[in-house]
């Protein structure tokens, strides 16, 4: 790991701007998981020729898998036969999905030494305020697949933060999902440090040891956005449209730096750790007078990690402008928060608001798979 050091803004630029991005340090990720996306090879060509270097899932993606193709029904039919239970089959499925991605992307986490080629699977969104039961699911998940390269996510909720360290000091790689606020973003770093730290006491390895942090962007512009729009009088309030995700993103890399740079956790990298990523999540932009590219120019820095939709990936293969952007205007992101503040917009207010919509988020369609599920396994078996 080599934090300090920052590839020139001047280089000779690709045919793709999506493999000039592993160039400024960041990896690109595909937020979506199919049967299909591994079976027809478009995962496999995907990796060759734009760099991808892992993939996301959480219920709605499986939702939408599952419930919209036909691809699941032979295994929904041989479940049927051993499993009445209904998540038992869901689980069942998307492991089967998991593996297999992990299986394809596992070339790229041989050739990055375990830094990328990961597939992320999430725990039951109902578990997001269940501390014990998010980690006995983590440990069960973990162990089903069987695969290094893999996450398993947890998200950022207070009883999760607890979970996520419990689960890092036990080896479990984990992909920390829904946050929206830079006190959690802290907490989370400091929890994922001191669960290296427990590992080196106990004299237990730290290689291979990987979590990422997921900051969501997008969500953050449409729920501010909608409150300055309630400001008509305020002229201000305009001009702060659609700067609030990218401002808090930047202030969440300077407190990445803040922490994985300095000396105590120097003393660990030495011992084999390495960082928690920060990856930037929710990048597919909302609204349509904005660039489709808007989440991805503005945040290429060096060790993160961007999760885009196929869309959004596809978008930048086609008209992306490759340039190291993270840390520049950092005083102008902290006079963004201020102003926020100044005129009423409660930040912490909002992660709250959107950290209770994210999990509810993922239970709708987790429900609504389950009952899916329940009617394919009725017509089909």
């Amino acid at each position: 790991m080599c934090l300090g050091a920052r590839l020139p803004e001047e280089i000779t630029m690709s045919a793709n701007p999506l493999l000039d991005l592993q160039r400024f340090g960041q990896s690109v990720w595909l937020d979506l998981l199919k049967r299909s996306l591994v079976a027809s090879g478009e995962l496999k060509r995907l990796i060759v020729e734009d760099g991808l270097r892992g993939v996301t899932s959480n219920p709605k993606i499986f939702d939408d898998a599952i419930e919209g193709s036909a691809d699941y029904d032979e295994e929904i039919r041989t479940l049927a036969k051993t499993r009445d239970n209904v998540t038992e089959t869901y689980e069942a499925l998307a492991v089967t999905d998991i593996k297999a991605a992990a299986d394809v992307l596992r070339p790229v986490y041989d050739e990055s030494d375990g830094r990328d080629g990961y597939v992320s699977l999430e725990v039951n969104p109902h578990l997001a305020h269940d501390t014990p039961g998010t980690i006995a699911e983590a440990r069960r998940l973990w162990k089903a697949v069987d695969k290094p390269n893999v996450f398993i996510k947890i998200p950022a909720t207070l009883e999760g933060v607890p979970a996520i360290e419990q689960c890092l000091g036990e080896g479990i790689n984990i992909n920390v999902t829904l946050l929206f606020s830079l006190d959690r973003y802290r907490a989370v770093a400091e929890a994922f440090v001191r669960a290296i730290e427990q590992r080196a006491k106990n004299g237990q390895t730290l290689a291979r040891i990987e979590s990422v942090a997921s900051f969501f962007l997008s969500r953050v512009d449409v729920l501010v956005d909608s409150l300055l729009d309630k400001q008509t009088d305020n002229a201000s309030a305009k001009d702060l449209r659609g700067k609030a995700a990218i401002a808090s993103a930047k202030m969440a890399y300077q407190i990445y730096k803040e922490i994985f740079e300095s000396d105590a956790f120097k003393n660990l990298a030495a011992k084999g750790a390495r960082s928690q990523r920060v990856l930037w999540a929710s990048t597919g932009t909302k609204d349509p007078k904005v660039s489709d590219v808007k989440y991805v120019e503005a945040l290429i820095g060096p060790e993160t990690v961007n999760t885009m939709p196929l869309e959004t990936l596809n978008a930048y293969r086609d008209h992306g402008k490759p340039a190291s952007r993270l840390e520049q205007g950092i005083g102008e992101a902290r006079d963004i928060l201020n102003e926020l503040a100044e005129i009423g917009i409660d930040m912490d207010a909002v992660s709250e608001q959107l950290e209770k919509e994210g999990v509810k988020k993922f239970n709708e369609p987790f429900d609504k798979l389950l009952k899916s599920l329940e009617s394919k396994r009725a017509k089909i078996c």
